[in-house]
């Protein structure tokens, strides 16, 4: 099963309707908790809100995640250890305030188990890849290193 969400504050027209696009030829459910967006959809199944508990199921359930480049999407792909493909809502096509989702997807190019998608044929593409999933350990050990990193830079920058 492929789950797709959008996050609680603002419907995503363009990656709802390109992931119903693809569904149809897809061998697999798609579930997308889609917000505040009542259009109707012929190849997935569109729940507008869910419950923290219902979301933590999909999740679990979920081969593969497909979301907006939202934090919440991100943490929760980490935290399920389930690959995601991010799609940022921009600016230019009113989907959001300012373009921060451009910014975080650009800072998480290349993150174990996230991969960024523009568009439905890159959507497309990575959906009939084997996708392998961000490990929370990895995270966290990615993250020490980082930060051991910038504390060493620290350091030597004084001596």
């Amino acid at each position: 099963m492929i789950f797709v969400t959008v996050g609680t504050q603002l419907p995503f027209p363009r990656l709802i309707q390109t992931v119903d696009d693809l569904a149809e030829g897809l061998s697999e459910d798609v579930v997308a908790q889609v917000g505040p967006d009542t259009t109707p959809r012929a190849h997935l199944s569109a729940r507008p809100m869910l419950t923290p508990s219902e979301f933590d199921t999909l999740f679990r359930q979920a081969r593969v995640i497909i979301g907006h480049a939202g934090i919440g999407t991100v943490l929760s792909a980490r935290r399920f250890e389930k690959p995601v493909i991010l799609v940022p809502r921009r600016h230019d096509k009113g989907e959001h305030r300012n373009d921060h989702q451009l910014a975080t997807v650009k800072a998480l190019k290349g993150a174990p188990g996230i991969y960024i998608a523009e568009n439905g044929e890159e959507i497309a593409a990575l959906l009939s890849q084997e996708l392998s999933a961000p490990s929370a350990a990895a995270a966290k050990t990615e993250s020490h290193a980082s930060l051991i990193a910038e504390l060493r830079r620290l350091i030597t920058m004084d001596s």
